[in-house]
């Protein structure tokens, strides 16, 4: 049914592969090859490429890899199997370095309304905390204890130390997923192809390429600048595999006019 290219191939079965390693031999194998914040203990330089190999679950890995055989081999067609093959890490690393930053960012704040709280534990500093960052914490019984009775000064240390324990614990939450070259891919997809009707089990209708990772891009955008706290996609990586895509194929199309 889909005709494989080599890049495409090898792409496809070593995400598999190490799905199935995670899945089936070690359990903490995201954690060792998911991409972490700058400031956690378990970054490590690597991890920008590896986390490209990793995935959260089978619907996760399915929709990339489906993607992947969707548009890859068109590319790598046109490309060649080497310049698809950079054209894919590029995308994926930038991608990576983009969702750190922000990421870097995103947990600075998350530090500075915790430690407005932890140094002034008042329930109107933990309520701000929770609400914007934490939201998971209301179903917690001793924050409903707290709030209950915030002079408490024995739930107030109790409350002071869960906050730090769940700052460290998103602090230590990797980023895993192919996701960031995928975009990449789709990005080219429609720059290259922009008039390819796509027909998507989600859209009732037949839709330009262009229009569907325009339309696609902005989504993500939009999702990224007002992501919800119980949002757990990396929007970001999204962005920035498209962004980087973006530019290294308008690059590359500047050293063609160039050559020429």
């Amino acid at each position: 049914m889909f005709n494989l290219t080599p890049a495409v191939r090898a792409i496809l079965l070593a995400n598999v592969a190490l799905f199935a390693a995670e899945s089936l031999v070690f359990p903490n194998l995201g954690n060792l090859l998911g991409l972490h914040n700058f400031e956690s203990p378990l970054f490590l330089p690597f991890q920008f490429v590896t986390h490209m190999f990793m995935h959260g679950g089978f619907g996760h890995l399915f929709s990339n890899m489906f993607a992947l055989i969707m548009f890859g081999p068109g590319l790598e067609n046109l490309w060649g199997t080497k310049r698809f093959t950079f054209f894919y890490f590029f995308t994926g690393i930038g991608a990576g370095l983009l969702y750190s930053g922000v990421n870097y960012y995103e947990i600075g704040q998350i530090k500075d309304a915790a430690l407005a709280f932890v140094q002034d534990p008042d329930p109107t500093n933990f309520a701000g905390f929770m609400n914007d960052y934490a939201p998971l914490l209301q179903n917690e019984p001793l924050i409903q204890r707290y709030l209950s009775n915030p002079d408490n000064v024995m739930l107030q240390k109790q409350v002071v130390l869960l906050t730090r324990e769940y700052v460290n614990m998103v602090v230590n939450i990797p980023m895993v997923g192919a996701s960031g070259a995928i975009f990449g891919i789709l990005m080219a997809f429609g720059m290259l192809f922009p008039n390819t009707l796509l027909f998507l089990l989600f859209i009732p209708f037949p839709i330009k390429a262009k229009y569907f990772v325009a339309l696609y891009g902005l989504y993500e955008l939009y999702s990224g600048l007002h992501q919800n706290p119980g949002d757990n996609v990396a929007h970001f990586a999204h962005v920035g595999g498209m962004l980087f895509a973006f530019i290294l194929i308008r690059y590359w199309a500047r050293q063609r006019k160039n050559f020429y």
